[in-house]
């Protein structure tokens, strides 16, 4: 069976939540497969994951990694591994169910038409579709938002958003191994890569849930390498020319 579909997941401590979002991603219509990369979770969490392996063989793989690296390498693990196997359509998506995943479905359908490369399920395309957070992160959200569109020129309304659908031929072009950040900030260089590259990028909307079980990843770490990572990154696009990766499949 063609390889066509693959959900990426990072982990770290997400026991209350595994279990849960890989049995509702299995349970999508469209044989959705899922990747696990967890960061040596000390509560147990990539134990969960192979237990379930047992029920859903060859639809659900992990990798196991020593210690918390963060999320951008995560995210380019699993990217490599789905290059290397031959998926067509692979997806960014949460553990802790802010992303409802029948909206898969959504980002699939709208990235599988020609012409478009690259999805974005969008939290401000619509307003602020949101859900318990508290207004003072709401608007942090929202205005980080406006302030990389300012800087970058984006035309992007949810600019630090993590879900996400890549047609196999943007991450091909993508030299991955130059991602620079690791934080929230990667969500908005993979953007805005994707975007000086050329690619098709497009936002449907979603309502975006803030995690109900389980802990916030949040720092003020990653919320300062987001604020000066978008202006040195800015900065630099201003000296180099982006061309297509031309080193094969990675």
């Amino acid at each position: 069976m063609k390889k066509e579909k693959l959900v990426i997941i990072p982990t770290y401590n997400e026991k209350e939540n595994i279990q849960d979002i890989i049995l509702s991603v299995m349970d999508l219509k469209g044989d959705f497969e899922l990747l696990v990369i967890d960061d040596g979770s000390p509560d147990g969490t990539a134990d969960i994951v192979k237990t379930l392996q047992k029920n859903y063989a060859d639809k659900i793989h992990l990798i196991e990694r020593v210690g918390k690296q963060g999320l951008g390498t995560a995210y380019i693990e699993g990217f490599k591994y789905a290059l290397e196997n031959g998926y067509e359509y692979i997806f960014e998506m949460d553990a802790d169910f802010s992303h409802n995943p029948e909206d898969l479905i959504k980002l699939y359908e709208t990235c599988r038409q020609p012409e478009i490369d690259m999805v974005i399920g969008s939290r401000y395309i619509t307003g602020v579709n949101v859900v318990n957070w508290p207004m003072g992160r709401v608007l942090m959200s929202f205005f980080a938002s406006k302030y990389v569109q300012f800087i970058t020129g984006m035309p992007i309304k949810d600019a630090t958003a993590g879900f996400k659908c890549y047609t196999r031929k943007v991450l091909q072009a993508i030299n991955l191994d130059k991602i620079r950040f690791i934080g929230y900030a990667f969500q908005i260089e993979m953007k805005f890569t994707a975007w000086m590259l050329g690619f098709k990028i497009v936002e449907v909307p979603i309502i975006f849930t803030d995690r109900t079980r389980g802990t916030s990843k949040m720092s003020t770490h990653i919320f300062r390498e987001a604020v000066f990572g978008v202006i040195y990154m800015k900065f630099k696009s201003l000296f180099r020319k982006y061309k297509p990766n031309q080193s094969g499949s990675l």
